[in-house]
């Protein structure tokens, strides 16, 4: 439940973040659509596995609304746009970019790093 709050893994050193926004188009069908395309049971296990080839440890996606927000946790030595790059050559991953295309406000053909917007860390509570 999400008044619980959600755990968090822990790493054995440390880790840096990535956080992207990303809008669905406004209709509820496609959200919960979109939804279950991302759960376990639909999930693509190639995409699964792609992401992880390129070093990304951890990735979380939320939602409020039609607004999506996603949490990317890597190694400190983590180069994005390589991974990005890497990422978008892997087995099934233009095919997956195109499917969830439809839901997502976005350029046709667009890849994951061209539809997912790098967001600035504009606060923290770190000592």
């Amino acid at each position: 439940m999400k008044e619980d709050g959600y755990r968090v893994k822990r790493y054995s050193e440390p880790v840096k973040r990535y956080c992207q926004t990303l809008d669905l188009k406004e209709n509820p069908e496609l959200i919960e659509r979109y939804k279950y395309l991302h759960s376990s049971e639909a999930s693509w296990k190639e995409i699964r596995a792609g992401i992880r080839q390129v070093g990304i440890l951890e990735m979380e996606i939320y939602i409020i609304g039609s607004r999506l927000f996603m949490i990317v946790e890597t190694p400190l030595d983590f180069n994005w746009d390589e991974a990005m790059e890497k990422l978008a050559t892997l087995p099934r991953q233009q095919e997956w970019e195109g499917v969830v295309a439809e839901f997502q406000k976005c350029e046709p053909g667009a890849t994951s790093s061209e539809k997912w917007r790098l967001m600035e860390r504009m606060f923290y509570l770190y000592e």
